[in-house]
């Protein structure tokens, strides 16, 4: 035990409570206490009692996902120069993993974004966080009884129908050079998510990989719901991880099979709006640019309005609390700068050109009706395996604001990601990013206002977009 819980139970032992009392009213009655010492016990009862709540809440913080205690934090970054022995730009991420279904197509990304790789060393920890959900089975409490301190079951127990899990990430270590920790989080999903964001923040990985809840049926190729509850545990852990996340949506990437370092061979798109999350997206996209052998494309929207009334407009997004949250986008309520978010937009486009150049494509897309139907003009066509997206909470486009309004079939996906995953004919696997940032943590549904020349907008909180 540590010395924090140690200190904090014994606070704990020492409260008070009516037997004390009893038993001091005994040894006064019995002649074993004389008034001078009784009064002074039941005093000193009184106290250690009322003192244990705020000096227990005082030294201990239990292990909640530390959203405000992230010094240590590591973000997504990507470099030109080869890894080295004395590297310290270690990207460490902890990979999620629900079913053996999920196995592969986590093992293909993982393997894409890995970055620079000498047949040696990598730049990539792993971490491998299998979810098992804690019932009433006697396996479910078999495993935790045999499970290791490092939350490993004994590998002697052939019995566990999921021991293939660790097994498979295991093989790819060894093949690909990966350092991987494999670890065993056994409880109720209600609670699921906190143990995930506590191993992240204890590891201080950088991204978090999520399998989205819903899988690719072989039969009709449609996405198939294998556990709703479990989309509860993804939405907890993107409210309240403390790092960046992203929530793969497969369609069978890499082609459902586990491939070698040496057979990848993805073609990749990212689409870029604008915004701290597509930012994020785009540092991801930088990182697969690294392998050689992916192919990455980033894709910038632009609006191709060119005059008229259109070019003119903004939209101010009002937040709208009446709004049900399972069925509505969430959007940042944070008051920023919103030419300073469009500054750091350009500023990403250049570290992205500048340090993927000839490794990478770069193109600009001009939008003037309906991006919706750009967006999945690319999913559609096939050219990509896997589509790279942000979520969109805090976007520095109207393209993207104007979404805002649009139902929501899964609103943790936001309006890009959530259109791709159930546009009709999307072939591509859509990996869905989102940045960890305080400024942008608080989110809530909203509403679409026009806006146009001569109207006062409003600094009071809302946010408002102009087309660039």
């Amino acid at each position: 035990m540590s010395l924090t819980e140690a200190i904090t139970l014994g606070f704990l032992m020492n409260t008070k409570g009516l037997v004390e009392l009893i038993v001091l009213n005994i040894g006064k009655e019995k002649k074993v206490l004389n008034d001078e010492t009784f009064a002074i016990l039941v005093l000193m009862a009184l106290f250690t009692t009322f003192i244990t709540t705020p000096t227990v809440m005082a030294i201990y913080k239990p292990a909640r996902p530390g959203r405000h205690n992230l010094p240590h934090r590591r973000k997504l970054q990507f470099s030109s120069s080869p890894p080295s022995s004395h590297d310290t730009k270690e990207l460490r991420v902890l990979t999620c993993v629900h079913t053996s279904r999920d196995i592969p197509s986590l093992i293909n990304l993982i393997e894409t974004m890995r970055g620079q790789n000498n047949g040696k060393t990598s730049r990539l920890k792993l971490y491998i966080l299998r979810l098992v959900e804690l019932t009433e089975r006697s396996s479910s409490i078999r495993m935790v009884r045999s499970a290791r301190r490092n939350g490993l079951p004994f590998v002697g127990d052939r019995r566990d129908p999921q021991d293939h899990v660790a097994v498979a990430f295991g093989a790819y270590a060894q093949l690909s050079h990966v350092r991987v920790r494999p670890i065993t989080a056994i409880s109720s999903l209600s609670t699921m998510h906190e143990d995930v964001c506590t191993v992240a923040d204890q590891r201080r990985v950088s991204l978090i990989l999520l399998p989205f809840h819903k899988h690719r049926s072989e039969q009709s190729g449609d996405l198939e719901n294998f556990g709703p509850r479990w989309r509860a545990v993804n939405r907890r852990v993107l409210r309240e991880a403390p790092c960046s996340v992203a929530l793969l949506v497969d369609r069978g990437f890499g082609g459902g099979e586990q491939i070698s370092s040496v057979e990848v061979a993805h073609g990749v798109c990212v689409v870029f709006f604008g915004g701290p999350d597509d930012r994020e997206a785009l540092e991801v996209a930088g990182r697969m640019a690294e392998h050689p052998g992916v192919c990455v494309t980033a894709l910038r929207f632009v609006s191709g309005n060119t005059g008229g009334e259109d070019e003119r407009q903004a939209v101010k997004l009002k937040p709208a609390p009446s709004k049900n949250e399972e069925q509505s986008y969430t959007f940042s309520t944070a008051d920023v700068d919103i030419e300073r978010e469009k500054e750091l937009d350009e500023a990403a486009i250049a570290k992205f050109q500048q340090m993927t150049e000839s490794k990478a494509q770069y193109e600009e897309k001009m939008v003037r009706e309906n991006v919706i139907e750009s967006v999945l003009s690319i999913g559609r066509s096939g050219d990509f395996g896997l589509i790279v997206v942000g979520k969109g909470r805090f976007p520095t486009s109207s393209m993207v604001a104007k979404l805002a309004g649009r139902p929501a079939e899964h609103p943790e996906l936001g309006p890009i990601g959530d259109a791709l995953v159930y546009g009709h004919g999307v072939v591509s696997s859509v990996l869905v990013v989102q940045q960890h940032d305080m400024i942008h943590s608080d989110e809530m549904p909203v509403t679409p206002v026009p806006v146009r020349d001569g109207e006062t907008t409003a600094t009071d909180g809302h946010l408002t977009m102009t087309e660039p």
